[in-house]
């Protein structure tokens, strides 16, 4: 962001202190500065000439020949293409050998035949503005042959301030802001420019209707009459230019000059364009359409906020305006918008449609939305200055009706002097805050501060952020250095991080499992999806969108939604995720009245074609178990708990009596409404219920300098029959040999009667002492077909 010392100096005092100095304070105190630009510094060889005689082109219509006094007792003769040169004019002319902006010197030439000796220039030759129609013509009071930068308020210098590290400082998005920065530091204080304009009480004006509160705490609308679409005055024109803004028109100029003043942006409407029915702030209908003022058509989503008139879209809230109802030259009445929308909600619409402006990148800050009233009546206070006649021609339109409720915070004494590790003296203290416009009260040996509204909103909340505001204020080059002393002691070993770090390498390492990171907070369209609307959530107050204001109750459903992103960006046929996470459960609250925290490591697995993943789930949960010293029974169904769920085919996971989690099949009506296949499962751990039960010993095993045997198993069994109950039949006929038992298909295909299913696995074998041989593999399948029964099994030949 650009910041003109020239403007700075319209609301403080900053004689005595140079650019380089103002850069070094604020990247010690509030912002980074990254460098200084002088604009209009390399003017210096431009001079004021007196235009004496001015003639055609013998040999070209559209140039003339012209004789200029530039001081020196001597008429230059000067060939100039320019069509509003004029005998009398007083302009800005450079000669050869000088230099004008972007390094172009000027050279003695002959142009069709007649010597031209210098150049009169426009203000786009100057680098002062993109005009490049005609001359600059300067006022008559203009002294030949003095420097140009001498007679026109041009020279400046502009900070560079880094935009990254004001993104938590909305108030510093304009030059007002940055002069309260300055006037703390400097301790001058900045002049007040919230003088209220008298409005009438009555006359014409629009209704206002605001849709959604949340996403619009506030808009004000007034007409203006009787405007005059002029040029901008030449100060306000090089101010705009010296920051980087094209000069439009007055009342452009006017909106763009107020934000980049009070960081507010701001729009005017035509309003012979707009609806007598009045303005509503909608959310857009999916798949309509309107034309912004840079001539695009935009086709939009239900996700995006408009202003509207008589239901037709005139403005993309925050974003740019409409092409439909933009001011024209023959404009004489005005609708002026100031208002306040949610920053996520701009952001959104911003991002979508790749149309970041000015306006946007304020919004999404969260701006004080007292600054909307304070901009509107310094719009009509300049506005009266510089087009007499113009006027409000009715009552600001304020329908959300907004004020401000101080919000006040605590800072003590002894936390400050911890933090700081440096005490400063309480009247120190005092004065710092209330020199950055902070109300302090005593409250023993603390304080009790009161915050300004322009830093409310995404800034100062807490005693931290007090405390960050004395030490930077202060300057934390002058707290003096300590040594650091400290005892250096292993940290604690924390449980639940340690088995959830485990939990994690397991299921990246072994089974295959990527993991993802999800918020907390859930979108409404996942719970409806998931079919958990009706349960209690925890509302969050202050949501980064209106939509995502529900904390949720469970990891699973934010890694379903993750399984649809995936499934959207990737090809792979099968996709496995596992997050970490928390899920609140408002109907219990804790001692701290906070609602009851649950700690999660949840698996979700699907694939577009093939078998259902819930065995392989299932058998890998059972692994992971195994892994990290938890081992598991999951013989129990789990019921309806969680609607994702589907009730016949989810089973609890249980440790002796105490259920630690479930896992399961996804519900077919929950997959459909997020568009997921079929083949999905879901599994859920809860840690600080595992936690609570006894933790199995961990022991080494040697390994086997013999080679393990695999074989591979199939047995026919009911479609009831559970896969746990099978495998620990495989492992008591293995006895001692057996070292694992992994299902790796679960067939109901051609040659598998109905109502049966064939449950494929593999076993390996494997001794201490010696190579296992044929034989002995031939005694554990012998063992399995004469123990299938008593399980409800049929061991399946290699050939059926």
């Amino acid at each position: 962001m650009k910041i003109s010392m020239r403007w700075l100096s319209r609301y403080i005092d900053l004689s005595g202190i140079t650019a380089e100095q103002v850069h070094d304070d604020l990247t010690m105190s509030t912002a980074e500065v990254e460098g200084i630009e002088v604009f209009g510094g390399e003017l210096d060889d431009v001079v004021i000439g007196h235009v004496v005689e001015r003639e055609k082109h013998p040999d070209a219509d559209k140039l003339s020949v012209t004789k200029v006094d530039v001081g020196d007792g001597e008429l230059r003769q000067i060939v100039c293409g320019a069509p509003n040169v004029a005998a009398d004019q007083k302009v800005a002319v450079i000669q050869p050998g000088k230099k004008l902006p972007g390094n172009f010197k000027i050279k003695k030439t002959k142009i069709r035949g007649l010597e031209s000796l210098g150049m009169i220039c426009s203000e786009s030759e100057l680098g002062l503005s993109d005009e490049s129609d005609g001359i600059l013509v300067l006022d008559e009071n203009a002294q030949i042959g003095k420097r140009f930068v001498d007679h026109v308020d041009v020279l400046d210098h502009v900070l560079e301030i880094d935009n990254k590290s004001i993104n938590h400082r909305p108030d510093l998005w304009g030059h007002y802001g940055i002069a309260r920065e300055l006037g703390a530091m400097y301790g001058r204080k900045p002049k007040k420019i919230d003088r209220p304009v008298k409005i009438p009480t009555d006359g014409p004006s629009l209704d206002i209707v605001i849709d959604d509160a949340a996403a619009c705490p506030r808009y004000l609308g007034v007409v203006i009459r009787d405007v005059k679409i002029q040029p901008s005055p030449d100060w306000m024109r090089y101010l705009l230019s010296a920051v980087g803004q094209r000069s439009i028109d007055l009342s452009v100029d006017l909106t763009n000059f107020v934000m980049l003043e009070l960081g507010q942006p701001m729009h005017a409407f035509d309003l012979r364009k707009l609806d007598d029915s009045g303005i509503r702030v909608r959310f857009a209908k999916s798949g309509e359409t309107m034309n912004t003022l840079d001539g695009q058509e935009r086709k939009l989503q239900d996700s995006d906020l408009l202003i509207t008139s008589g239901d037709r879209p005139v403005a993309l809230a925050g974003v740019m305006g409409g092409e439909d109802s933009a001011v024209a030259e023959d404009t004489t009445d005005l609708f002026l918008e100031s208002a306040n929308f949610h920053p996520a909600t701009i952001r959104r619409t911003s991002t979508r449609l790749g149309l970041r402006t000015d306006s946007s990148a304020r919004f999404e800050k969260s701006l004080d939305p007292a600054n909307a009233e304070l901009a509107a009546h310094r719009f009509l206070t300049l506005l009266g200055e510089l087009c007499p006649g113009a006027r409000a021609a009715g009552p600001i339109v304020d329908p959300a009706e907004w004020r401000y409720e101080p919000k006040r915070v605590g800072l003590r004494r002894e936390r400050l002097d911890l933090k700081l590790g440096h005490e400063i003296d309480d009247p120190k203290v005092t004065e710092i805050l209330e020199s950055l416009e902070f109300d302090v009260q005593r409250d023993g040996a603390d304080f009790d501060v009161g915050v300004p509204s322009f830093r409310a909103t995404k800034d100062v909340s807490i005693e931290d952020d007090l405390i960050e505001e004395v030490g930077r204020m202060f300057r934390y080059d002058n707290i003096p250095e300590q040594p650091l002393v400290s005892a250096i002691v292993p940290p604690p070993r924390e449980p639940e991080l340690y088995l959830v770090r485990q939990m994690l390498r397991v299921g990246a390492s072994d089974l295959g499992t990527h993991e993802v990171y999800n918020y907390s907070f859930i979108p409404d369209a996942i719970v409806e999806a998931c079919g958990d609307g009706e349960s209690p959530h925890t509302i969050v107050t202050n949501p980064v969108a209106p939509e995502n204001a529900k904390m949720r109750r469970h990891v699973a459903p934010s890694l379903l939604a993750s399984l649809v992103l995936n499934l959207e960006q990737h090809a792979d046929d099968e996709i496995r995720l596992m997050e970490d996470g928390r899920g609140y459960h408002p109907e219990t609250r804790d001692r701290d009245g906070l609602p009851h925290e649950v700690r999660e490591v949840a698996f979700a697995w699907t694939r577009r074609s093939g078998a259902h993943p819930y065995a392989e789930l299932r058998s890998a949960v059972e692994t992971l178990l195994e892994r990290v010293a938890f081992p598991a029974t999951m013989t129990e169904s789990f019921g309806t708990t969680m609607s994702w769920m589907h009730p016949g085919k989810t089973v609890r996971i249980d440790r002796g009596e105490h259920p630690i989690g479930c896992v399961g099949a996804v519900h077919p009506q929950v997959a459909q409404r997020l568009k997921l296949p079929l083949t999905t499962a879901v599994a859920t751990l809860d840690i600080r219920a595992m936690l609570r039960t006894e933790r199995r010993d961990l022991r080494y095993d040697p390994i086997s300098p013999y080679p393990p045997q695999p074989v591979d198993v199939a047995l026919l069994v009911e479609t009831s029959t559970q896969v746990g109950t099978i495998a620990e039949f495989l492992r008591t006929c293995g006895k001692k040999l057996v070292r694992s038992v992994e299902l790796f298909e679960v067939y109901t295909g051609e040659g598998v009667p109905n109502g049966k299913k064939s449950l494929n696995f593999t076993v390996t074998l494997g001794a201490m002492d010696r190579t296992l041989s044929a034989k002995d593999e031939e005694k554990f399948l012998g063992r399995v077909r004469d123990g299938a029964s008593e399980v409800g099994a049929e061991l399946r030949d290699a050939g059926s």
